[in-house]
């Protein structure tokens, strides 16, 4: 992996931690012949191939600096009288090749060449031969730059080239780090708090408490492949015609963010006590629903500050920040709306996206004509796009050391959201499968500890490799065996991977009072037990849980007793009396069942 780290950004949910360097960085020390001023520092982009820049400025070779951006040194006519002997020259770039310059820059006893650019500034490039013939330092310096020296020092200059080091990894890692496992953290476990949350609503008969939450929606396997098929188009169009598609991206994300955003702020704004009022009837769309005035305000403030982000997005200083913030929120918006019903589910969708994210990255530069990965290529954005555009689905953080070369372009260290909702959705499946089982949350701190886990494994490679690195590569197979490992540990795999049922929604009791008018006769001693016990059940007035299963059973019997009741009248002057107290009080019993019991310690839990 190079020096900075930038974003794998396919459109969708699969995206990856990666460090890549576009270019080669490095920096010209500028100082005044006269020692008047104190130095400074200017960006540059070279090209190691043509000959390697000292990586320490006290190493560097403090040379004159000879302005010739008249030229553009193309032929032998462009060398002044007496050449640039022991000298950089600085020439304006246009009208040949790089080689044509630099080799007429050695061969009239140059030090050095560098190369003014009015565009985006781009590593000069040559060929093998023409890497072996060149032998000193060629750069390009951007125009402004070169303003910026004559403004500052004048037309006599010393200058000096270096490439100073910069660590891959960063303190801000530590920042990316806890904000993508505490948002996989978060999102799983509210997604599963939410779920339980409506069985409780749902098994109560009272859900008008609900209406205002999202809906989930349950994902089957045609549905991840068709996922995955429009992810694998997108990147593909994206890498045709990134110019056109960027901005709808950039669209699609300033739209789901604040839905996300409104999600996540609604629970709180809803606590407060002011604003409940409604706006008066009208037919309008949406407001014919007569929204609060609270819930109104919202809107308006999450839509603000995506529109904020949107026109301010290129603002390195604070862009980012909000940014984040909407990232963050849109992935907890997902994680609580998207659920997986069972493991199953979860290892197909993590397997099938683990293979397109090690295709797309590892296999794709055999296929492609500059031998570049599709996915790096759109995820830092093409060197010849007019836009200069970023896909904006990462968090991102800028580096925190001190390096010159920040001057050249201020470094971000990027995650993708895919590594944060892939392995997010498996956490919050967990946490559900925690509640059904009432296991105390161990496969949800367990999956969550295993995404950091294999998150910390996805930085070690960075540093070791030297490369880019697909971040779902260690996060899929980190959280898919630990929660495998887990339910076979617990002997709850045949349950884990089919989700025990819990998908649909649980069967709600019968309603009815049929079981308590249900006579009391009195017992017949002489019985045998097995009699005895039957009787017992039967005159039991507590609706037993087979019978809440299977009222049919009960109402077969009924007949049965009715018949009794005429044949021995005994049994009807000994019938009690059952008052409304009385089914009252049984009818409440009936709440206590273990179901309702668990139910209920989880909605306590919630409040």
């Amino acid at each position: 992996m190079a020096a900075a780290l930038t974003s794998r950004v396919p459109a969708g949910l699969l995206l990856l931690l990666v460090a890549q360097v576009c270019c080669e960085y490095g920096m010209v020390h500028v100082l005044s012949e006269k020692g008047s001023s104190k130095g400074k520092d200017y960006c540059i982009l070279f090209n190691s191939q043509w000959a390697h820049l000292p990586h320490d400025l006290g190493k560097a070779s403090l040379l004159q600096l000879q302005d010739q951006t008249a030229s553009v040194l193309c032929s032998p006519s462009d060398v002044p009288d007496g050449g640039f002997h022991n000298r950089i020259p600085m020439v304006m770039r246009g009208n040949c090749t790089f080689y044509e310059k630099v080799r007429l820059a050695q061969i009239n006893g140059a030090r050095g060449l560098l190369i003014v650019s009015r565009e985006k500034l781009a590593p000069p490039k040559g060929n093998g031969s023409q890497y072996e013939e060149i032998d000193i330092p060629v750069a390009l310096l951007s125009y402004t730059d070169m303003l910026d020296i004559g403004k500052s020092f004048g037309r006599s200059v010393k200058v000096a080239m270096y490439a100073p080091n910069e660590p891959v990894l960063d303190y801000n890692m530590v920042i990316i780090f806890v904000m993508a496992v505490g948002t996989v953290a978060i999102g799983g476990y509210w997604a599963g708090s939410r779920d339980v949350k409506k069985r409780y609503m749902k098994h109560k008969r009272d859900d008008g408490a609900e209406k205002h939450d999202d809906e989930t929606v349950d994902v089957t396997p045609i549905m991840i492949c068709v996922f995955v098929v429009m992810c694998c188009s997108m990147l593909v169009l994206l890498y045709f015609f990134y110019d056109h598609l960027v901005y709808v991206i950039i669209g699609i994300f300033c739209l789901a963010a604040s839905i996300g955003l409104y999600s996540c702020l609604s629970p709180f704004v809803r606590r407060f006590p002011l604003g409940k009022c409604r706006i008066p009837d009208n037919n309008l769309p949406y407001f014919h629903k007569r929204p609060q005035i609270r819930m109104l305000l919202l809107a308006v403030f999450c839509i603000s500050i995506s529109v904020i982000w949107g026109v301010f997005r290129n603002e390195d200083q604070w862009a980012w920040v909000l940014q984040d913030a909407l990232g963050i929120a849109f992935c907890l918006y997902m994680l609580k709306t998207i659920r997986l019903p069972t493991f199953k589910g979860c290892t197909l969708l993590l397997m099938v996206l683990f293979v397109y994210d090690v295709f797309f990255v590892f296999i794709t530069p055999f296929l492609t004509k500059t031998g570049q990965s599709i996915m790096v290529e759109v995820a830092a954005g093409p060197t010849d796009s007019a836009t200069h555009e970023k896909l904006p689905m990462v968090l991102k953080v800028p580096r925190l050391n001190f390096s010159p070369l920040a001057l050249c372009d201020r470094p971000f260290s990027l995650l993708g959201f895919g590594d944060i909702l892939v392995p997010g959705l498996l956490v919050a499946y967990c946490h559900r499968f925690d509640i059904q089982v009432q296991s105390s949350r161990v496969y949800f701190v367990a999956c969550t500890i295993a995404y950091g886990i294999g998150l910390l494994v996805t930085f070690v490679a960075l540093a070791l490799m030297q490369m880019g690195q697909p971040a779902l590569l260690y996060l899929v197979p980190c959280t898919l065996i630990t929660s495998f490992a887990v339910a076979l540990w617990r002997k709850e795999l045949a349950m884990f991977w089919t989700g025990s049922g819990f998908a649909k929604d649980l069967p709600h009791p019968p309603l009815g009072l049929a079981p308590v008018s249900c006579p009391n006769p009195p017992k017949d001693t002489n019985a045998p037990a097995s009699q005895q016990e039957a009787e017992q059940q039967m005159t039991n007035p507590t609706l037993h849980a087979d019978e809440r299963n299977n009222p049919s059973q009960c109402a077969e019997e009924l007949p049965n007793l009715n018949t009794r009741e005429l044949t021995n009248p005994s049994i009807q002057a000994e019938e009690p009396h059952i008052s409304i107290p009385q089914i009252e009080q049984q009818t409440s019993q009936n709440k206590d069942d273990p179901e309702s019991k668990s139910l209920t310690v989880e909605k306590n839990q919630l409040d």
